[in-house]
């Protein structure tokens, strides 16, 4: 029997079992995928471990529940009702589901602030995540039958994962940083260590430019004047 023969027997014969192990799997999965990109020298397990909680505890059970209770509320596979499902799930469970990542993650790694990186990166991520979650839920709703829905969350999730753990750790949130690192990883993390207030997105002074104090500025000041009585 194949691979996927098996899955679609367990998802029938234990849907809740298969569709949340699998999802936890997967998601931990783009963890191990983003640490191989960035060409670590050793892998943080541990990371690995707290994202398959927060996935199995949170995200495989939430989208499990949640996905059927968005089929009892709008049943079928209609333009009318796919819609309604999609703009809910894009804008209620796709912010809740990032937000416990950001936070659960860094709760478990005993954070002072776990708010920290969800202050910092949970508005690019969404608006990244937009470009990516309305067409894979898209098929979702309108081909997948409903047991499986949560398993095919789960595939499209392992690519997420890793562009969140990439986010998370190295990144802003953004598909740009996302793909210049996907291009050339250690030249990425290279930039993004050498000047981190760049990769962060903020509206900084432009690098080796000068910054003065108020004396300095006005020390500087009077010292032009003297210049331009010289001339003079």
């Amino acid at each position: 029997m194949s691979n996927s023969f098996l899955l679609k027997l367990a998802a029938k014969r234990f849907p809740w079992l298969a569709n949340v192990t699998l999802y936890g799997c997967l998601f931990a999965g783009g963890d191990l995928v983003h640490q191989l990109m960035a060409q670590k020298e050793r892998m943080d397990w541990k990371h690995t471990r707290n994202v398959a909680i927060v996935a199995i505890s949170f995200h495989g059970n939430f989208n499990y529940f949640w996905l059927r209770a968005l089929e009892r509320r709008f049943p079928g596979k209609s333009a009318g009702m796919v819609f309604r499902k999609l703009l809910l799930d894009q804008s209620f469970a796709s912010p809740l589901a990032t937000s416990v990542f950001y936070t659960g993650v860094s709760f478990l790694e005993g954070k002072e602030d776990i708010f920290e990186d969800w202050r910092e990166k949970f508005f690019n991520t969404w608006k990244t995540g937009l470009m990516y979650w309305p067409f894979m839920q898209f098929l979702n709703f309108a081909l997948m039958p409903l047991h499986m829905r949560t398993a095919f969350m789960g595939c499209c999730a392992f690519l997420w994962a890793t562009f969140l753990c990439f986010s998370r750790q190295s990144g802003d949130g953004t598909a740009a940083v996302a793909l210049a690192f996907l291009m050339d990883p250690r030249k990425t993390l290279e930039e993004m260590l050498e000047f981190p207030n760049q990769s962060q997105g903020c509206c900084q002074v432009p690098f080796n430019a000068p910054s003065f104090t108020h004396s300095q500025k006005h020390s500087h000041h009077v010292s032009e004047q003297k210049e331009d009585c010289g001339r003079e």
